[in-house]
């Protein structure tokens, strides 16, 4: 599987609640945080709730 590079580029002050829980089970805590996941179809789901706040690249 690919792997993805996951960083959190807006913060989730003021967000619903279960993008709240979306963000931190991608283990994103602060703006600018980043981490490496594989493209489960899990992880893609996650990534496409929170769209609008994350930026992903392939590596």
């Amino acid at each position: 599987m690919a792997k993805l590079k996951v960083t959190l580029v807006r913060s989730t002050i003021g967000r619903k609640k279960d993008h709240i829980a979306t963000v931190k089970a991608l283990g994103l805590k602060k703006i600018r945080d980043t981490k490496e996941h594989e493209a489960t179809p899990a992880i893609l789901g996650m990534i496409k709730k929170v769209d609008y706040m994350v930026k992903v690249e392939e590596l």
